[in-house]
């Protein structure tokens, strides 16, 4: 089984930050932004399997740009995939009711 090197860019990095912060201060539930985040995190990791198998974005900024996505509760990561380099690179990770 091939695995990849799965590595986020740094405003997927951000964008996961701003998740933890947004549920932890403006929802006042931080042990929901932490297990929200770890769900997020777990998910990005399992990219290293089979990452062609999931979804092409459709739809949004990333749209039919060979990009492709991974549903994660109620937020979306939007990635590509180098075959050559064997690597995911994660564009971002953002709420599902955005229009990214």
């Amino acid at each position: 089984m091939d695995e990849y090197k799965v590595k986020l860019t740094p405003r997927a990095y951000r964008d996961i930050e701003d998740i933890f912060t947004y549920i932890a201060v403006e929802k006042m539930a931080e042990e929901n932004a932490g297990e929200q985040t770890y769900r997020i995190w777990r998910a990005l990791e399992k990219l290293k399997f089979f990452p062609a198998s999931h979804q092409d974005r459709i739809v949004g900024r990333y749209a039919s740009q060979g990009y492709k996505q991974l549903l994660i509760d109620n937020y979306v990561a939007i990635f590509r995939i180098d075959k050559d380099r064997k690597t995911v690179y994660v564009i971002t990770v953002q709420y599902q009711g955005r229009n990214v």
